[in-house]
């Protein structure tokens, strides 16, 4: 194995130390400081020359302090590393990937731009909002996938998994759900939506028939939840016996808890890319699955 050093931002210091642990290594020295006027101070806290060095952060809490947090760990290339690698688990701003009206800002562009001209020379994601983001960035892009953890959870969680049925929330999640699927042998479905502004659903058109059947609801990311909680009463109405959300980036901010208390789901499952044990505390629904065995096996 080439010689690695793995640092980690603030947002998720527990997933950064399973990631080390599969690794076999320590998590190399940060320290980071805030001055009075809110400033970030980052100081890396050993010889960083000639490693291979990859920095893990996600997009979570204060995202734009953790980002900017990133920024400035990237720019540990004016200490000679042969290579710095900027492992994000859930990217910055993503959602913000076209210009949908006058004016508007395709923001993730300017991160992947901010992340080359901090010094990283390739970026790790998981489960990216939109594929093409990966075509947004001057250096190599690596998307993974969540499927693997996923699949396992279901096989090992649902009693009635190979007779459910796998639905997306919304048509641009199809080609995520038809693989899951197709790896269990199982029949899909999809919920049309519209919005009127963010955050807010204004209608939901199921596409499929889940009249007693176990419902597999799978997503790439969850944030005030009203688009999961909206389908979840739809697919109860038509018949669905039980609910299971599946997601990769559980960010819950907002009324996403108190949603999810007022909807009936069997059980809301998230992986570790963000931090949830306060949430956990709050919603007994809310299960996590790891996945730093897949980032270990990649870094």
């Amino acid at each position: 194995m080439p010689n690695i050093v793995l640092l980690s931002g603030s947002s998720h210091q527990d997933r950064s130390q399973r990631v080390a642990g599969r690794l076999g290594l320590q998590l190399g020295e940060v320290v980071t400081e805030k001055f009075s006027n809110q400033e970030t101070s980052i100081e890396i806290g050993e010889s960083v020359r000639g490693e291979d060095v990859s920095v893990t952060q996600s997009g979570c809490g204060e995202v734009n302090d953790n980002l900017l947090e990133l920024l400035i760990m990237n720019a540990c290339k004016v200490a000679s590393p042969s290579r710095v690698t900027a492992v994000i688990l859930c990217f910055p701003h993503a959602r913000q990937d076209k210009k949908d009206k006058s004016r508007a800002p395709i923001s993730a562009k300017l991160a992947a731009n901010m992340l080359s001209v901090a010094g990283a020379d390739h970026i790790i994601a998981v489960d990216l909002h939109a594929s093409h983001l990966q075509g947004f960035s001057d250096i190599p892009v690596d998307n993974l996938y969540a499927e693997p953890v996923v699949l396992q959870w279901i096989r090992e969680n649902t009693a009635e998994w190979d007779n459910c049925i796998t639905v997306s929330p919304d048509a641009g999640g199809a080609k995520r759900v038809t693989s899951i699927a197709d790896r269990l042998s199982v029949e899909f479905a999809l919920i049309h939506k519209e919005r009127k502004k963010a955050n807010k659903v204004d209608r939901m058109v199921l596409v499929g028939d889940v009249k007693d059947r176990v419902v597999i609801l799978v997503d790439d990311m969850a944030d005030t939840c009203g688009t999961i909680c909206h389908a979840t009463d739809k697919l109860l109405s038509a018949g669905a016996t039980k609910v299971y959300a599946v997601l990769t980036h559980g960010i819950f901010s907002g009324p996403a808890i108190s949603r999810i208390n007022n909807v009936a789901f069997k059980a809301v499952v998230v992986t570790n890319t963000i931090p949830q044990e306060d949430k956990m505390r709050h919603c007994p629904q809310i299960q996590v699955t790891d996945i730093s065995m897949i980032l270990a096996e990649v870094i």
